[in-house]
């Protein structure tokens, strides 16, 4: 079930409800850039689990009006506001790649309402303090966060035309990710129905324009608008140690400080193996009771 919410300030958010309606919540929140039509579980399996998925767009992407200047911080007010349109009180949060710091985020910031968080192959703040936040990480990756860094204001010229480029034939962006990926990246996206799936993520995520991933890149190097030391519930960590997008030494950082969290590495698992880790995550993530 697809519709709009409009949010506490007037934008409006758009929003995808999958699986069981009367089922367990669990909102789903995207890669980056990503759509609310990323990886999910079919209905079918929803169904069987007692479940239901929410994920939308974040602001910029896909159907979703923008909001400049936002931070990691400002997940939670949208997500409360699409949990109260929906009439959910209670709720388990995950996010996978540039979705992970967002459900870190309203762990931290939305404690009465989140029962469980999962973060899989996150990134740590930009400022963590002990961490070479770049060690182990793509070159692209790289240069684009370090632009995000010293030049916030040259982002947009630099990742428009990419945006623009990938409206137009979303393989590109498939086809730029691969000069990069590990093997084991390589034979998950391989797979046609994989493929196919991405590709209709990444061409809704850029359908409008370019913010989304323009703002999410600047909100990621820039203050997250909390500390993750201070998220009380309990957290799941997923990483493998292979990936090179968001490199593993991220997610053993937030492990050492966050103190309800528990981390699952993978030493054979790369960025894209969050994929099929999802299914599991999803039953941990609904195994209290709720």
């Amino acid at each position: 079930m697809r519709r709009r919410v409009r949010a506490a300030d007037g934008r409006h958010l758009m929003v995808e409800r999958l699986g069981d309606p009367q089922g367990r919540p669990v909102f789903l929140l995207h890669g980056t850039p990503g759509s609310r039509l990323g990886p999910a579980p079919r209905g079918m399996v929803l169904y069987q689990r007692g479940m239901q998925l929410i994920a939308y767009d974040r602001p910029g992407y896909g159907g979703s009006d923008r909001l400049a200047g936002r931070s990691v911080a400002h997940v939670a007010s949208d997500v409360a506001d699409i949990a109260d349109a929906l009439g959910l009180e209670r709720f388990a949060v995950v996010g996978r790649s540039g979705g992970a710091p967002h459900a870190l985020a309203c762990a931290a910031l939305l404690p009465h309402r989140v029962t469980r968080t999962a973060a899989l192959v996150t990134l740590a703040p930009r400022d963590a303090d002990g961490l070479d936040w770049f060690e182990g990480m793509a070159a692209s990756n790289v240069t684009e966060y370090t632009h995000a860094t010293l030049d916030p204001e040259g982002v947009a010229a630099r990742l428009t035309p990419r945006a623009d480029a990938i409206r137009q034939d979303p393989v590109r962006l498939l086809d730029d990710l691969r000069r990069e990926l590990t093997a084991s990246d390589r034979m998950v996206v391989s797979d046609a129905g994989v493929r196919s799936m991405l590709l209709r993520n990444y061409q809704e995520a850029l359908r409008t324009s370019a913010y989304g991933w323009i703002d999410d890149a600047l909100a990621f190097c820039g203050p997250w608008g909390f500390d993750p030391a201070d998220i009380p519930g309990e957290v799941l960590l997923w990483h493998g140690e292979q990936d090179v997008f968001s490199p593993v030494g991220h997610s053993r950082w937030l492990a050492q400080r966050i103190p309800g969290a528990t981390a699952v590495l993978e030493p054979a698992a790369a960025h894209f193996d969050a994929l099929h880790a999802l299914p599991r995550v999803l039953t941990w993530l609904l195994a209290t009771g709720e």
